[in-house]
């Protein structure tokens, strides 16, 4: 698992290379053909990693827990300007939250989980292994949207 977390720190930070290239404009425009931006992708991965660790799994109820998860939850879109401010937090929140994860993860809090499928791939989540390994893999699919997304903006700037 040590290699999982460093892969996912590793994507996270190239993610945050990304953002401080940006604009805050340009983190906030919804390229032709996408039905959100750059941070709405980014600011997903920071509350489905913790929530399919924490809420998904039964280790907890508390959706509080999560700062933002309603603004970037699936099935969510962009509906505000994303500010600076909430910019910093999120890349904040990015470290912090997998450091959390990895930091729960060897003290034994995520040794049962309730057994979930995921929305989007259908498969059924058995350990928090399973979960984390999920979570690199989805990491990478939505900074791989954010570069495509980098793309567009830059073509049409």
């Amino acid at each position: 698992m040590e290699n999982t977390f460093k892969f996912i720190i590793q994507t996270r930070k190239a993610f945050i290379q990304l953002i401080d290239s940006l604009t805050l404009e340009q983190l906030n425009e919804i390229p032709a053909g996408f039905n959100n931006n750059i941070i709405w992708n980014f600011g997903h991965i920071v509350v489905v990693a913790p929530a399919l660790c924490y809420l998904r799994s039964g280790i907890s109820t508390d959706t509080d827990r999560i700062k933002y998860l309603k603004s970037y939850v699936k099935g969510s879109k962009p509906t505000y300007t994303v500010t600076q401010e909430e910019v910093d937090d999120l890349k904040r929140l990015a470290l912090e939250g997998i450091a959390q994860i990895e930091k729960d993860y060897h003290e034994g809090v995520f040794k049962e989980i309730v057994p979930f499928a995921t929305d989007t791939y259908k498969e059924t989540m058995t350990s928090i292994e399973e979960v984390i390994q999920l979570s690199a893999g989805h990491d990478n699919l939505h900074y791989g949207y954010a570069i495509a997304q980098n793309r567009i903006i830059n073509i049409n700037n």
